[in-house]
């Protein structure tokens, strides 16, 4: 992480503070933004606290920041998770109080520390929108009324940021003008992921990359097809993990492309194969925020990407974009960005760079506190 201690020679007690709650940090993306975002508020001056519920750790642990662990394994005997919740929030409300103080701003970060914060007297709580919601809880599909109306509870409580002006739109599509809402893009450590990239050269060469877990959004069935339909002459590297791996192995051999695609496995650090690849392929049918495009642009390394719901189209241009689920469509495109991938090179924006995105988060936080004044 990059340093900046100009701003932090305030003693602690002059400090404000902010605090970002998440249930673990495993490698996830939505927990490698709370490390960079804590980042950009510790250059802002900003004492950083970060307050899990799970112990697992997959990520190197910024020093900058200070680490907090409340694990609620013990309350498992309360029956029912809403009830469990409400209770288990007295628990985080007297422990921030005692160990932290009252924050300046709280950053909720995915569903368990939403619903956990729902319940929470604390004030200053700002809900972090990750993904597109519709499709991460299939409210559309499966018409499940009563967890819409359980998501909109807890979202009504607290103001929310959303990763992208599509996963914002989404939210107020599924559960209208219920809280103040803004699109704040996640931040990216651009001076982090150059200093990783170099920190090895794969064994191998002229490939492409696929960054991402082995999950139903990320729809490595459609690009394993429409590879299959290409001549194959750059191999397909795909780094991740999940649950879906042993189906994509066996896709794999039904497609007769074991000399051509490899799997990588779960990396803490991605960032050299994203470097040295030829470009980046992204398949999904939904995204948040794309976090994986952001940071190949960093890299200089070309993106192709579908064209989904939220992300993709707020960071490249039309012509880096393919259809959903079109496998004659991803395998053209597959095969033009290997016979010249620098045609789908784009610029990173300096507008995600952590601090600004900080600012971003502050700025609202503001407005919102102040329009509560108003009201």
């Amino acid at each position: 992480m990059t340093n900046n201690a100009m701003s932090n020679n305030l003693p602690r007690e002059n400090k404000k503070k902010i605090l970002l709650v998440i249930n673990c940090l495993q490698g996830g993306g939505a927990e490698r933004v709370v490390l960079t975002l804590g980042q950009g508020f510790y250059e802002l001056g900003y004492e950083v606290h970060v307050l899990r519920f799970k112990s697992r750790v997959e990520y190197d642990l910024n020093p900058n920041l200070n680490y907090h662990l409340i694990n609620f394994k013990k309350y498992k005997l309360i029956p029912k998770l809403e009830r469990r919740d409400k209770f288990v929030s007295g628990v985080v409300d007297r422990y921030v109080s005692k160990k932290i103080g009252q924050p300046d701003i709280i950053l909720s970060n995915l569903d368990r520390a939403d619903s956990i914060l729902s319940h929470s007297k604390m004030l200053n709580i700002i809900y972090v929108i990750h993904t597109t919601l519709s499709l991460s809880y299939k409210f559309k599909n499966l018409d499940d009324e009563q967890k819409k109306l359980a998501f909109s509870d807890i979202y009504s409580k607290n103001s929310c940021v959303c990763v992208s002006e599509g996963v914002q739109k989404d939210f107020i599509e599924i559960f209208g003008d219920i809280t103040p809402t803004a699109t704040i893009h996640n931040p990216i450590d651009r001076d982090c992921i150059l200093e990783l990239a170099n920190a090895f050269v794969p064994e191998h060469q002229n490939y492409i990359i696929h960054v991402g877990s082995f999950k139903e959004a990320k729809r490595h069935d459609m690009l394993l097809r429409a590879y299959a339909k290409t001549d194959q002459s750059l191999p397909l590297l795909l780094l991740g993990k999940g649950k879906l791996k042993n189906d994509i192995e066996q896709l794999v051999v039904e497609l007769n492309l074991e000399d051509k695609v490899v799997f990588l496995g779960f990396l803490e650090n991605p960032f050299p194969y994203i470097k040295h690849a030829k470009f980046k392929i992204l398949t999904s049918d939904w995204e948040g925020f794309a976090l994986v495009i952001a940071e190949s642009l960093v890299l200089g390394t070309p993106v192709i990407s579908t064209d989904c719901q939220s992300g993709p189209s707020e960071l490249l241009p039309q012509k880096n974009l393919m259809p959903m689920r079109d496998i004659d469509a991803i395998a053209a495109k597959l095969s033009l960005a290997m016979k010249d991938p620098e045609q789908f090179h784009s610029e990173f924006s300096e507008a995600l760079l952590p601090v600004t995105i900080a600012k971003k988060y502050i700025e609202f936080a503001s407005n919102v506190k102040n329009t509560d004044k108003r009201s």
